[in-house]
Formats: structure tokens, sequence, C-alpha cells
């Protein structure tokens, strides 16, 4: 088990990418914090963690409340001892062109998708320190490294969660915390609704997967996974400051 007896906290772990990273971990031996706003989402992965052998604890987080983080934070600390491995996964995804994208929109993609991120990494980062070092992943998105038709407020805060996760890893380097972002492309979950409707319909996005996508097909959120596991890890222990673009080769052809 190379996660044996880490703490690991997961936000947005009720389900999709989120469960499946939370649920890995625990498979390699992680007590995870399965963070959602979801709570019976939150439980049910806690359940299903459990049901396979593992430790979670269930924990309500919206991640756009302050005072959720600051409760996640502590909890972890105060109950579980410490904070080894951060994953900032929960996120929106908002679509839409400049002229149809408006302000509150715009505002509510950066606060989920790079100033929850923020806080999270702010409250977590002086344990790290204190402890000798730690791990911490954001999700960003393969939209965050290229451009996307359609998609203003949504990849403008995958990049700059990007760029915070690059400047990050540069300033707490010397204190032995990773810090590394997780850039999927398209996997089969829910969250793509947002695109389906762009596109005209679900069928019309399938289309687009097969035609556009050099592997053709979506990723698996198990297949995302092991990549989460890999960026955790002592696998990547020489690794920090990185976006992990896995999906499926979009970004190359």
């Amino acid at each position: 088990m190379i996660l044996k007896d880490r703490i690991a906290v997961v936000t947005g772990a009720g389900s999709g990418i989120g469960r499946a990273g939370a649920e890995i971990m625990a498979r390699e031996g992680a007590v995870v914090v399965v963070a959602d706003r979801d709570e019976a989402a939150g439980q049910s992965t806690a359940e299903r963690i459990r049901a396979a052998g593992g430790r979670a604890e269930p924990l309500r987080v919206d991640v756009s409340v302050d005072a959720d983080l600051e409760r996640m934070v502590a909890f972890s600390v105060d109950t579980l001892g410490r904070i080894d491995i951060l994953h900032n996964h929960a996120g929106i995804q908002v679509g839409g062109t400049l002229e149809e994208v408006g302000p509150e929109d715009m505002d509510a993609s950066y606060r989920l998708n790079t100033r929850a991120h923020f806080l999270a990494c702010k409250l977590a980062v002086p344990h790290m320190k204190a402890q000798g070092g730690g791990v911490i992943l954001n999700t960003a998105s393969n939209s965050g490294v290229f451009l996307d038709h359609g998609m203003l407020a949504y990849i403008t805060s995958k990049a700059a969660t990007i760029m915070m996760t690059k400047q990050m890893a540069l300033d707490y380097a010397r204190h032995n915390i990773r810090v590394n972002a997780l850039c999927p492309g398209f996997v089969d979950t829910p969250f793509n609704e947002p695109y389906a409707r762009q596109m005209g319909g679900r069928a019309a996005l399938e289309r687009y997967v097969r035609e556009t996508i050099p592997l053709g097909r979506w990723a698996t959120v198990e297949e995302i996974a092991e990549s989460i596991l890999y960026l955790v890890s002592d696998r990547s222990a020489y690794m920090t400051g990185h976006a992990l673009v896995v999906d499926g080769g979009e970004c190359i052809a």
C-alpha cells in the first residue's frame, strides 16, 4: 500500500472523479476525509470505501463557504492528527462566450474553481510545513492548457488555477511540499452537461468525442484515478509544479 496511514482530504468526493480518487487512495492505505456539499453523496462514498476495507470520514463541505474549508482542514488535523494529501477537486463548469457570460458567472467560476483551491491550500500549508511536508493536487482541466470554444469563464478559472499551482510549487518546494495540477479532458460524468447543452445534446457530444479525440473515446473515472494516485504518491516524488494533461490526445489533435 503506497499511501499506508496517510491522511488525505478530497473535496468533491461524493461523485465522479472525486469519488474515484478518494476510493483509490483508500485502497492504497490512506485515511480519506470525504468532503462534499451533498452530505448523502459523501456518506455514500465513505460507505463504499469502508465496504471495500478502507477507512473514510465523510464531512459536509461547501467549498464556496470559507468556514466550511476552515472546518475541513481543522477536522483533518485535530481529529486525524495531520494532513498529508489535499486534493482540491470540487468545481463548476460554466459555459458561454463573452456575450453570453455574465459577471456573476465569472465570479462563480472563479470562486469554486480557483479561490476555493487557494483558500484550502492556504489553510493546509502551515500544517504541512510543521509536519515536514505534504502533497497538494489541484484539479484544473485540459481546457486550462489550450483554448476551447464558448467556455470563457471555465477556461479563465482553470488557467488561473494552473498558474497558481505552479507558483505555490515554486514557493513551497523548500518545505518538502509538492503541488501539482490534474488536467483531465472528457470524462464520462454529469459534469459534461454544459458541453452537451452547448453542442445540442448528448448524442452530439458523443460524436465530438469519437471524431475529435485521438483515442476515440471518453476517459473513465477509474483511469483518471490512476493519474491521481500517481500525483499524490511517492511515485511522483520528484514532480512539482506540473500540470498533468490526461485527455486521450485531445490537446495534440
